[in-house]
């Protein structure tokens, strides 16, 4: 396991797979992520305008490298249907270099 600087994991919700899937092929033909795992039956409770809701959604789990995360939150806003769509940055804080390459590699 090698330790990476340079990638990182990026939580967005959607309201329905086939969002989901339009946002993954978008972000993916840009080569702004190298993979993006698509789960659906995520079931989100959260606060919106003063009341607690709850709703189905789909979560996409987008790998890329932190030098594209500016350009993929910016495609992801513009495309997303929501008013305030998840957009949440995670590093990665160690993983096989192998597949940390891959990444770099996949998002030049």
């Amino acid at each position: 396991m090698t330790r990476s600087d340079k990638s990182r994991v990026v939580l967005v919700t959607a309201p329905k797979i086939t969002v989901a899937r339009k946002l993954a092929k978008l972000v993916l033909e840009k080569r702004l992520a190298a993979c993006v795992n698509i789960i659906p039956g995520v079931e989100s409770h959260y606060w919106w305008e003063g009341k607690v809701c709850r709703d189905a959604e789909v979560l996409l789990v987008m790998k890329t490298a932190k030098a594209r995360l500016k350009a993929l939150e910016e495609h992801v806003l513009v495309a997303h249907p929501y008013d305030t769509p998840e957009f949440v940055v995670l590093p990665i804080e160690a993983g096989s270099k192998q597949y940390l390459d891959w990444i770099d590699a996949s998002t030049d």
